[in-house]
């Protein structure tokens, strides 16, 4: 494991040459009254011996009920660099959320009160970020050279969690919640809005929004010891991250293209069936797929690629011009097919037909407009760059 210690005195001197310090470090807690002290001082013994950045300790107190607070805020008297954050309400997201969102300094980082990950670990987390080499940092108990001791239990639900992030998400990284990560204050600033979640699938959502987005992501392996203690209910939090999970994959890119095709499949169906009768099939199917194209381009510019505004927008619609010839040449050859061999079919039939069609333009449709129709103009909501799922 690297590491590297400094004597106090100089830390010192490296925190008071700054205004604000390079690192925040946030302790959430709810009701640790019984390991608050012991841990936020074995914490700032630690920093002040081996950290070289300017450094602070905020605690950060969810609603807590017994004497976890008044304890904090008399450590913090005591403490140099050491604060309080008291929030009402619970919730881990929630107070990660708060006191990163008001930090000043270049990386904030948390862990769990417990200390159950090795500090000697928090050197090499941190450092790739205020070098700027990594966007995100997270502690890994998974992934080769961790050392974790920890009951069979725990392994099997950490290690099944996980595979099923890869499996249903596509998540690239290997242990998503280990309590010890840490990110880059701007990168925090433009994710934080878009994540939802106030509890224990805050992790989750913030690694999988940033994966997304294609910031650099650096796994730390780490020594690891279970803590018997712990408060968490494993049950109610493996329901609440399997309705993250859902609602993350629900709300993909993919996943959005094909809520809106279906709409558009339908409205498209809808309007064929108005307008055959007047316009016959073709004139009736050119019309109606040439509405629901416009109506489709706009909706996938807006919600499935996340393009804003008007740049681009003349040339991103006359790209979809070019996609709906596309569906139009495929829909029209199957209605011709439809009709030499069956010159009257019903009307339930050629819709059937049509639709049939129009699943194998969907496919086509989603690589051209991801590919070249909002390549050069998507830009996501937090204004970060995307990369494919």
């Amino acid at each position: 494991m690297i590491s590297s210690t400094v004597t106090p005195e100089l830390a010192a001197t490296d925190r008071a040459a700054r205004h604000a310090p390079q690192l925040d470090i946030v302790v959430p807690v709810y009701n640790e009254q019984s390991a608050l002290e012991r841990s936020i001082r074995r914490l700032h013994r630690f920093l002040s011996s081996s950290m070289p950045f300017a450094w602070r300790i905020v605690i950060a107190d969810n609603a807590s009920t017994d004497a976890t607070l008044p304890m904090a805020q008399a450590l913090a008297r005591e403490l140099p660099d050491t604060e309080v954050l008291h929030l009402p309400a619970k919730g881990r997201g929630r107070a990660l959320r708060a006191a990163w969102s008001a930090s000043e300094a270049d990386v904030v980082c948390y862990m769990d009160v417990d200390l159950s990950t090795d500090l000697r670990a928090l050197l090499p987390l941190v450092s790739g970020l205020i070098s700027g080499h990594s966007d995100v940092a997270i502690g890994t108990r998974l992934a080769s050279g961790a050392r974790v001791v920890r009951g069979r239990k725990r392994e099997l639900i950490s290690r099944t969690y996980n595979r099923l992030l890869h499996v249903v998400l596509g998540a690239r990284f290997s242990d998503a919640q280990c309590g010890f990560k840490a990110i880059r204050a701007d990168a925090a600033r433009r994710l934080l809005p878009a994540i939802k979640d106030d509890g224990w699938f805050f992790d989750t959502e913030l690694l999988m929004l940033a994966q997304r987005q294609g910031l650099r992501i650096l796994e730390v392996p780490v020594d690891w010891v279970d803590d018997p203690d712990s408060r968490v209910d494993i049950v109610r939090t493996a329901i609440g991250d399997l309705r993250g999970v859902a609602r993350l994959r629900l709300a993909g890119p993919i996943s959005r293209f094909l809520l809106i095709g279906v709409a558009s499949t339908i409205a498209y169906a809808m309007l064929y069936l108005l307008l055959r009768g007047p316009l016959g099939s073709g004139a009736a199917n050119a019309l109606a797929l040439g509405l629901t194209a416009v109506a489709n381009t706009q909706a996938n510019r807006r919600f499935t690629f996340g393009v804003r505004g008007r740049a681009g927008l003349l040339r991103q619609q006359a790209a979809g011009v070019l996609v709906y010839l596309l569906a139009l040449g495929l829909t029209s050859g199957a209605l011709d097919v439809l009709h030499g061999l069956d010159p009257h079919p019903a009307g339930t039939l050629e819709v059937t037909v049509l639709i049939v069609a129009s699943a194998f333009a969907t496919a086509t449709r989603y690589v051209a407009l991801r590919s070249w129709v909002f390549a050069r103009g998507r830009r996501s909501p937090t204004g970060l760059r995307p990369v494919p799922d």
